[in-house]
């Protein structure tokens, strides 16, 4: 079903959403309440100096029933009626087939599919095919839990129906437990997507992972300095009685302070290529880069070496007293180096996992064959 790599094309955001010296952007209520609302809304965005696309949720999923889950389908007259009114183009979420349909229908511009629905490739499978034959871009958030491959696979299906217009929309992963943000960002998942995908544009929605007004504005700062393309950002007009996402709606004014306030940075460095001070940082690095390689595969041989040995005197594989030794020690050495703590013991429980890893092989060999690893 997946096209490979080679096969995948994506149309340059700036082919079909005009983009100057800020993002691209996509604002507007988690959920479409009234046409008075909306309307309300796309004067607001058609009166700022930027290219904004205005956005609502018509269907809203909610986890328990008896919530507001949106208009429905004559919550699409008002959305589009609202573009038209103001010279904004408009988008909405869809999470099955009729609402691909009902929103071709009403002239909808831009539709998005949903953390929810990502999960399951049957449903994005039935909107791809819906789709087949349009030209209408589509926004793919990623899935609720942090699963690459999914999220990866969304995109593969609804760019094989023929969709070329496709965005990758960063929203935060569920992490059970007390946190900071609604949804961890866990920026390397999308920065992998980046990499897998290079010519797919990327899209942040702070307000997702966020949970709270006073947090969005520093996470869509954060997506700008990962060079994404641009914000999918809630936007109301009373923030506080809207009847979905209250907490992290921004108000009209604090979504233009926002804006105002983003630093937008050059993608590339071609200011600073060819600098010598930059090729002898650079040269630096790729010489420390090298020399961890190389001490990283040391330890590695160290590892199977006393892997062997456990096996001999017949030890546990996992030594409690001698891993709080060793996550204690280079706590303190980081410290003193001004290494973040956090990334310490990142970098330090993968280097674990992966001992246990090579001594767990070892230890389930033969004893013939663990003897002539030693040797």
């Amino acid at each position: 079903m997946q096209d490979s790599p080679s096969k995948r094309t994506f149309s340059p955001l700036q082919e079909w959403f005009s983009t100057g010296p800020r993002p691209a952007l996509i604002a507007g209520p988690c959920s479409a309440e009234s046409p008075l609302q909306l309307l309300e809304v796309a004067r607001f965005l058609s009166g700022l100096n930027a290219d904004t696309v205005l956005r609502a949720g018509i269907w809203k999923p909610r986890t328990r029933p008896g919530n507001f889950e949106g208009p429905g389908e004559s919550g699409l007259a008002w959305l589009a009626d609202a573009g038209r009114q103001n010279g904004l183009r408009v988008m909405t979420e869809v999470a099955n087939a009729s609402h691909v349909e009902l929103c071709l229908k009403h002239g909808i511009d831009m539709l998005w599919i949903g953390a929810r629905t990502v999960v399951n490739p049957f449903s994005v499978q039935e909107i791809a095919d819906a789709l087949r034959g349009t030209d209408i871009p589509v926004f793919i958030k990623n899935p609720i839990h942090p699963d690459l491959d999914l999220w990866a696979g969304a995109i593969e299906r609804i760019n094989a129906a023929g969709i070329k217009k496709v965005v990758a929309v960063h929203r935060g992963f569920h992490i059970y437990g007390k946190k900071r943000f609604r949804n961890s960002p866990q920026w390397e998942i999308p920065i992998r997507l980046m990499e897998d995908m290079p010519d797919l544009p990327f899209f942040c929605d702070p307000s997702h992972i966020s949970g709270k007004r006073s947090l969005v504005p520093g996470i869509a700062q954060k997506a700008m300095d990962l060079g994404m393309s641009g914000l999918m950002v809630e936007v109301h007009p009373d923030p506080d009685k809207a009847k979905s996402d209250a907490r992290q709606q921004l108000s009209l004014q604090g979504f233009s302070e926002m804006i105002s306030g983003l630093q937008v940075r050059a993608l590339d460095d071609f200011s600073l290529s060819g600098t010598v001070a930059l090729e002898k940082l650079r040269e630096q690095i790729d010489r420390i880069d090298a020399d961890i390689i190389q001490l990283l595969a040391e330890r590695i041989g160290l590892s199977r070496e006393i892997g062997v040995l456990k096996k001999e005197k017949n030890l546990t594989i996992f030594q409690i007293r001698r891993w709080k030794k060793i996550m204690r020690t280079q706590l303190q050495s980081g410290e003193l180096l001004g290494v973040d703590e956090q990334f310490v013991r990142a970098v330090y429980q993968l280097i674990h996992q992966d001992s246990i890893r090579i001594q767990s092989e070892i230890m389930n060999k033969k004893p013939e064959t663990a003897k002539e690893l030693r040797a």
